[in-house]
C-alpha cells in the first residue's frame, strides 16, 4: 500500500470539549502522522467553498454555522492508506452506527455534531489540504 496523505479537521464539539489531545492519540496509534497541524477559526467563506457539494441539501446552513460557532483543528495525516486508515478510525457518520474504538463512538454527540471530518479521496484531500495549508506548513 502506498503512502499517502489525507485531510482532517476536529470539528467544533471536538474543540469546545478539550479532545484534539484524545483524537491525536487515536490518529498516531491508527499509524498516521500528524504532519501538519493547526488550530484555527475558518471564516462563512471557507465553510461555504469547503462544503459547496453540500449547497443544495437542507443542512447546508446549519453545517456551516456550526463550522464557524468555534475553532477548529485543521491537520494533514500521512501514512499508507492513509485515506483509508483515516476513515476506519473515524468511524461511521452516525456514532450510535459507527464501531467500537473508533473517534465517532468514542467522542462525537451527534449525527451533525460527529467531531471529525477526513477526506473521502485523493482528488479530494489534495483539494482540502491546499485550501488550508501551504507547502511548508507539512513537515513529515
Amino acid at each position: 500500500m502506498a503512502v499517502e496523505r489525507t485531510f482532517s479537521i476536529l470539528k467544533p464539539d471536538a474543540t469546545e470539549r478539550n479532545l484534539t489531545g484524545a483524537i491525536n492519540a487515536m490518529i498516531e496509534k491508527a499509524g498516521l502522522r500528524i504532519v501538519a497541524q493547526k488550530r484555527v477559526r475558518i471564516t462563512k467563506e471557507q465553510a461555504e467553498q469547503f462544503y459547496s457539494v453540500h449547497k443544495a441539501r437542507p443542512f447546508f446552513g446549519e453545517l456551516v454555522e456550526f463550522m464557524i460557532s468555534a475553532p477548529v483543528v485543521v491537520q494533514v495525516l500521512e501514512g499508507e492508506g492513509a485515506i483509508a486508515r483515516y476513515r476506519d478510525v473515524m468511524g461511521a457518520t452516525d456514532p450510535s452506527k459507527a464501531a467500537d474504538n473508533t473517534i465517532r463512538k468514542t467522542h462525537a454527540k451527534s449525527i451533525g455534531e460527529n467531531s471529525v471530518h477526513g477526506s473521502d479521496s485523493p482528488e479530494n484531500a489534495a483539494i482540502e489540504i491546499a485550501q488550508f495549508f501551504s507547502g511548508n506548513e507539512i513537515v513529515g
